[in-house]
C-alpha cells in the first residue's frame, strides 16, 4: 500500500477520534496522536489497534499550552481536530469547564497548523453548532448555512452548543484571515461500538435506555449517526480536494420509541421505558452535501446491535 503521509489527531483516545485513528493505520496513513497522559491506562487500546506499533505517535499534549502542540504537529499534512470537551451531565462552571478549552484550544490547534504550514484542518464541530437559532424560517430545513444562536444558547443554558458554536465560528474565521484550509464537519447522536475502555457520554445515553427502565421518557425525535461512518466522513473531508466549509453528518432521524421497540425486538431482557410522552421536540437534518462528497452511512440495526455487543464485551450491560 502506497505511504499516505503524515497526519494529526487531537484526543486521539476520545470515542470518535480511536475510530478516525484505527481508519487512518488501515488505510496507510503515520498518526500523531495528541493524548493528556501517552501512559494511561486510558489511551492502552490505541497502541492495540492494526499498524499502531509502527504507525502511530502518542503525543503529551495539553491543548491550553500552544508550545505542547507543536512537537505533534511540526512535519504533519493534514491534522484533525477532534478534541472539545463533551459533558455527560450539567457543568458547574461552563465558561471554564466548557468555552475555555473548546475556544482556546481550537486557535491553538489552527495557529500551530498554519506556522507547520498543514495542507488542510478538519475540525470536529457538532449540530450543536446549526440547531440552536429560533430565528430560522420556520417550515425550511436546516442546512449548513444555518448557525445556532450564541446568545440563545447562552440564555437558554446550553453551554455545550455555545461551546461548539463558538469554536466553529472562530475556526472559520482563523481560516479566512490566515488562508489555512479549514473543512469542519458536524456530527449529530454518534452510536456504534467502543474502542475506548470508558464510557462516553452519546453511548450513555444508550446505555440508559437499555438500563435503567425509567417509568416514562420524552418521545423525541432523535437523529444518529454510526461512530464508523462519522470517521470515514472525517476522512472524506480530507482527502476530497472539493471538500469545503462545513457538513452536516447524520443518518437515521427516529423517535425514541420506535428505537426502543428495535431495540426491544433484538434483546427484549433489558429493562426499558416503561411509557412515552408525545413531544413535538427535534427535527431531521439530511446529509445531503456529505453525500455529494461520495458518503454513504450503514443501516440503522447494524449500529444498535454493534453498539450493544460492545457494551457487552466491556462488561457495561450484561
Amino acid at each position: 500500500m502506497a505511504v499516505k503521509g503524515k497526519v494529526c489527531v487531537t484526543g486521539a483516545g476520545g470515542y470518535v477520534a480511536s475510530w478516525l485513528v484505527k481508519l487512518l493505520l488501515s488505510k496507510g496513513y503515520t498518526v500523531h496522536g495528541t493524548v493528556r497522559d501517552p501512559q494511561s491506562e486510558k489511551n492502552a487500546h490505541l497502541m492495540k489497534l492494526e499498524k499502531a506499533s509502527e504507525n502511530l505517535e502518542l503525543f503529551k499534549v495539553d491543548l491550553l499550552d500552544f508550545n505542547s502542540l507543536t512537537s505533534a504537529i511540526t512535519g504533519c499534512d493534514g491534522v484533525f481536530h477532534v478534541a472539545s470537551p463533551v459533558p455527560s451531565g450539567s457543568v458547574p462552571n461552563p465558561e471554564v469547564e466548557l468555552v475555555e478549552p473548546a475556544v482556546k484550544g481550537t486557535l491553538n490547534v489552527l495557529k500551530a497548523c498554519s506556522e507547520a504550514n498543514v495542507k488542510r484542518v478538519v475540525f470536529v464541530s457538532s449540530v450543536a453548532a446549526i440547531v440552536l437559532n429560533p430565528d430560522w424560517p420556520k417550515g425550511r430545513a436546516k442546512d449548513e448555512s444555518c448557525w445556532s444562536d450564541k446568545e440563545y444558547c447562552k440564555r437558554t443554558n446550553n453551554w455545550y452548543c455555545f461551546s461548539k458554536t463558538e469554536a466553529e465560528s472562530e475556526a472559520m474565521e482563523f481560516a479566512k484571515a490566515s488562508g489555512l484550509d479549514v473543512v469542519s464537519v458536524c456530527p449529530f447522536m454518534v452510536l456504534g461500538p467502543m474502542l475506548q475502555s470508558t464510557a462516553n457520554s452519546s453511548s450513555l445515553a444508550l446505555i440508559k435506555l437499555l438500563k435503567e427502565g425509567c417509568e416514562e421518557l420524552e418521545n423525541r425525535l432523535r437523529n444518529i449517526i454510526d461512530v464508523r461512518d462519522v470517521a470515514a466522513a472525517l476522512l472524506l473531508a480530507y482527502e476530497k480536494p472539493e471538500a469545503k466549509g462545513r457538513y452536516i453528518c447524520t443518518a437515521h432521524a427516529i423517535r425514541s420509541q420506535d428505537m426502543v421497540e428495535i431495540l426491544r425486538r433484538l434483546y427484549p431482557d433489558y429493562n426499558y421505558p416503561k411509557k412515552f410522552i408525545e413531544v413535538n421536540e427535534g427535527e431531521e437534518l439530511r446529509p445531503e452535501k456529505l453525500q455529494k462528497l461520495g458518503w454513504s452511512y450503514r443501516p440503522l440495526e447494524e449500529t444498535l446491535v454493534d453498539s450493544v455487543e460492545s457494551y457487552r464485551q466491556a462488561g457495561i450491560v450484561e
